[in-house]
């Protein structure tokens, strides 16, 4: 078993607040946690998926009262969208009979319908948000962290007895998910057309977004792009990347960069089956840098604002952190630990005046660069982060 993350943190925002929402992609291990905690707690499960458990809530107040002294589990919750109005009745008339945290864990797998629908219990719910195994909780050691990349941190395909398998295993779940998730939070998107832009993403996997250009690559309007790429984010599949907003009398770029998410679904959408079709791969520098940025946003401190910076002039950095009480860090990603440092980065950095700037590279160790700049590996910079 690889121990996650988030499971702490399940359990603190259990302790102080009635309804707790665990959020993220599909696979990536939140019913396997759910299930852990109920076995120790002794806590109630319910798989909405199952019309079993679903006519269990026939009459959600009254299987409710029953388990007041014990935790519910509710799982795929976007199957009972009214449902929250109901939790919120429970949960504040629990309130008044002193019955105030750790009522329900919610599970959802679409993070923006989830936050919609849940609006009706602001103040009554806490956020855990629950990703792919992350560097933290997969590398022991450097075949780990080459094979968390190749595969992704999706737990099935991560832990596969052979690259093959692995490489099988992603392309179900990108099947499952065009056959049967999109027609759930999107019933008028055709899977197959979703499909086709999926990849064009993953082909120009971290490049600025031009909707117009994918739109008459895909035979559609930009709007209709627009909305593809909200459902990928909103099915916490890609990630745009915003650029940052800095007033310092400069031409920005406005466009975000657009990533898939996990290199290993990244891989698939690409056919790449193992790391030596990779490191010859045109995509190789772009798939390090989308993981490499995934891994350092899945352990920033809570709050933390991620952007890029990038001139008409030249100047350009891959990643700069906005983070409470520790200041800005700029990150430029380089899968070569010798590769040289250009003249857009420099004038980043004079433009962006971080508290502390790295330049992550796939070796090992760290060390000076020049002036205020320092060389460190993926997990070298995680730990940093982790202080």
């Amino acid at each position: 078993m690889v121990k996650r993350r988030a499971l702490p943190a399940v359990r603190e925002a259990l302790g102080r607040q009635a309804a707790v929402a665990l959020i993220g992609p599909r696979q990536v291990g939140k019913t396997t946690l759910a299930h852990e905690i109920a076995d120790e707690d002794g806590a109630v499960y319910l798989d909405l998926e199952l019309p079993s458990d679903r006519a269990k809530l026939s009459d959600p107040e009254l299987f409710f009262a029953q388990y007041t002294d014990k935790l519910v589990i509710l799982d795929e919750i976007h199957r009972l969208p009214a449902m929250f109005d109901t939790l919120r009745g429970v949960i504040d008339q629990g309130r008044r009979k002193g019955q105030r945290t750790g009522r329900f864990l919610i599970l959802g797998s679409a993070a923006l319908d989830l936050l919609r629908q849940s609006e009706s219990l602001a103040g009554r719910i806490a956020y855990v948000d629950m990703g792919p195994f992350d560097v933290s909780e997969a590398v022991k050691a450097e075949k780990d962290l080459v094979r968390l990349w190749v595969r992704g941190g999706f737990p099935d395909a991560f832990l596969a007895k052979t690259d093959a398998v692995s490489l099988r295993l992603r392309q179900d779940f990108i099947r499952t998910y065009l056959e049967r998730d999109v027609p759930q939070f999107g019933p008028r998107i055709p899977a197959e057309a979703l499909g086709r832009l999926w990849i064009m993403l993953a082909h120009g996997q971290g490049t600025l977004l031009n909707a117009s250009k994918l739109a008459a690559n895909l035979s559609l309007s930009a709007q209709t792009v627009t909305r593809y790429i909200d459902l990928l984010a909103d099915l916490l599949l890609v990630r745009r990347l915003p650029p940052l907003h800095t007033n310092v009398g400069k031409r920005l770029v406005k466009s975000p960069k657009v990533y898939v998410r996990d290199s290993g679904l990244l891989h698939a959408l690409l056919e790449i089956g193992d790391y030596n079709e990779l490191a010859g791969h045109p995509v190789v520098g772009s798939s390090w840098e989308g993981f490499v940025i995934e891994n350092i946003l899945a352990l920033a401190p809570d709050r933390t604002e991620a952007s890029f910076y990038r001139t008409a002039a030249g100047a350009e950095m891959d990643l700069v952190l906005d983070m409470p009480k520790r200041g800005r860090w700029a990150i430029e990603i380089k899968r070569n630990p010798a590769a040289k440092l250009e003249k857009g980065f420099y004038m980043a950095m004079e433009d962006l005046k971080p508290d502390k700037c790295f330049v992550v590279h796939s070796g090992e160790g760290r060390y000076p660069v020049a002036e205020g700049v320092e060389a460190v590996s993926l997990v070298d910079l995680t730990q940093e982060l982790a202080k």
